[in-house]
């Protein structure tokens, strides 16, 4: 089972990994894996930290499959007006610029 959490931290980096390091100890079926950066990807999110600004834009996974249905499908006409809506619209609120 895998969950997946976003956080900031406002003190130093050696004192977030000593507390991460420590919270990998409290459960032996419970492993806490991070990454410290100013860039990464979360979700369908890459975010960044610009000198204290949070910028946002939409990521794609390499290994994900594209939004792609193709036109010679069966099926309804909508679904093809949707998939372009839907898509804008996640980009639009993904992205911070």
């Amino acid at each position: 089972y895998i969950d997946d959490i976003f956080m900031t931290w406002n003190r130093s980096e050696e004192e977030l990994r000593k507390l991460l390091d420590d919270a990998n100890t409290w459960h032996p079926n419970i492993k806490l894996d991070y990454k410290i950066g100013n860039s990464l990807s979360f979700l369908d999110v890459q975010l960044t930290n610009n000198n204290g600004i949070l910028s946002t834009s939409v990521y794609h996974k390499p290994a994900a499959e594209p939004y792609v249905t193709p036109f010679i499908s069966d099926h309804p006409r909508h679904v093809f007006i949707n998939i372009i809506q839907t898509s804008l619209a996640r980009a639009v609120r993904y992205s911070s610029t």
